[in-house]
């Protein structure tokens, strides 16, 4: 019964993965190249990196960015007008790019 249960909630959450669409992904991402890079790997050490984070944290940020429940001074501005297609398919782009490995100590 765990079993069934538990393979129902991997396929459930794989499914939202695969609706999720990277090349659109990477056209909407072109206004967050400023700040993240153009693939997320910003060089720039007080900026996230989104390359190479896992898809579920990306889509939490950014809903959480949208909701006010994750504060920041730019990043409500950013995401206000996003729809959860728009937050999958940049979720599924930054997440399809290599890990950005940080070099700051």
């Amino acid at each position: 019964m765990i079993r069934t249960l538990f393979l129902a909630v991997l396929f459930a959450m794989s499914a939202q993965l695969y609706a999720a669409n990277p090349a659109a992904g990477k056209e909407k991402s072109k206004v967050c190249a400023a700040c993240h890079g153009e693939t997320g790997a910003t060089p720039i050490q007080d900026n996230p990196k989104l390359a190479g984070q896992y898809y579920d944290y990306l889509v939490r940020a950014l809903t959480d960015y949208k909701s006010g429940k994750r504060k920041n001074p730019i990043m409500p501005g950013m995401v206000a007008n996003l729809t959860k297609e728009d937050i999958s398919d940049l979720a599924a782009y930054f997440s399809s790019q290599p890990a950005a490995v940080s070099t700051r100590h």
